[in-house]
Formats: structure tokens, sequence, C-alpha cells
């Protein structure tokens, strides 16, 4: 069932590679889809730097939201429909850290130990 629990750290990394690969930033994208191959690596640093790139991640769209929703207001066009689509969007990206915080995959991450 861990697996199940670690979904929707792969949904927002496939999430991010979709934006990275429309922006025309091709190298991201494929960084985006290997980087939940650390989800196999059962080591305390994999977790970590899983959740360091989900919030920077989370930020980006954050970046993204204010880039685009000045290009709308410039242009005289409808924004708010761009915020409720990736505000949620962001906030999935960001609470994907929350998977790291139930006790099956703090186990398998060995996090207990270091307490975080």
């Amino acid at each position: 069932m861990t697996v199940v629990r670690l979904l929707p750290v792969v949904l927002a990394f496939l999430l991010l590679a979709a934006h990275f690969s429309r922006a025309g930033v091709p190298a991201l994208s494929v960084v985006a889809l290997l980087v939940p191959v650390l989800l196999l690596v059962r080591r305390r640093w994999a977790a970590l730097v899983l959740q360091a790139l989900l919030l920077a991640g989370a930020a980006e769209w954050v970046r993204t939201i204010f880039v685009y929703v000045g290009i709308r207001k410039a242009a005289g066009a409808p924004w708010l429909r761009l915020v409720f689509i990736l505000g949620p969007v962001a906030l999935l990206t960001a609470a994907a850290c929350l998977v790291f915080r139930n006790a099956a995959v703090r186990k398998r991450f060995a996090l207990d130990a270091a307490g975080v």
C-alpha cells in the first residue's frame, strides 16, 4: 500500500513535466520525469531531495500563476479561472510532501530515526 501513498508525488512530478514541456524547457521536463525514480531509493536523503523538489515545484507553479495573471491582465483577458486551476495544482504539489509524514512511508525512507 505504500505505492498508493506515493502516487501524489508521482502525479505532482508528471504535472511539472507537462508544464515544463509546454513551456519549451525539455531538459527540465525530462528531469521531472526522472525524479520519481528516487522513490525506489530507500534512503533518508532521497526523501529529503523529493520533498525539496516538490516545494520547488510548488514555487514554480506559484511563479507561473503570477506570470500568467500579469499577462492576462495586461491583455485585458479573464484571469480568475487560471488561478482556480493552477492554484490547486500548486497546493497539490506542496501537499505531496505530506505523504512523507505517513508512518509506512517514514519507515520506508528511514525518516523516524532522524526526527524529520
